[in-house]
């Protein structure tokens, strides 16, 4: 499937992505997140709650490793940087195959449990506000949101 590239140079840039993005998922898409630490992933996914209609304050879940959310449907957030080196199954595949949208950080970290089809997601630091957003989309649902939000 495809691959693209946008460049941001505001954090407001990176959230008014995430929320076109945000506004065209369905129930059992799976986005994975990766970036530095800094790179903008907890700013992103703010943007794409709001795409969701979350109306609640999105954080990092660093330290719950999932936090739920509801807007149109629910919005699982989890972060699996903790789970490095770990062979835990939180139950991941409930979540990727339920009635919610998710997005996970630090994906890589949990690879041999994501679903084939999902939207990956790489946000790289430029510069101070500039980032590089990749989005690689494994599915042609995914194939054609990139389509819609990057045009």
């Amino acid at each position: 499937m495809g691959r693209y590239i946008v460049k941001s140079t505001s954090p407001e840039e990176t959230q008014a992505l995430a929320r076109k993005l945000g506004e065209r998922l369905n129930p059992g898409d799976v986005c994975t997140l990766e970036g530095d630490l800094g790179a903008g992933k907890t700013t992103f996914t703010k943007g794409l709650g709001v795409g969701l209609g979350v109306k609640r304050t999105i954080n990092s879940p660093t330290f719950t490793i999932i936090k739920e959310y509801q807007g149109r449907m629910p919005f699982y957030h989890m972060d699996v940087y903790r789970l490095e080196d770990s062979d835990e199954d939180l139950g991941f595949e409930e979540y990727f195959n339920g009635d919610g949208v998710t997005v996970v950080e630090w994906a890589h970290f949990i690879e041999e449990y994501l679903p084939p089809e999902r939207l990956d997601i790489t946000i790289r630091y430029d510069e101070e506000t500039e980032r590089t957003i990749t989005l690689d989309a494994h599915s042609e649902h995914f194939d054609d949101v990139c389509k819609e939000i990057t045009q």
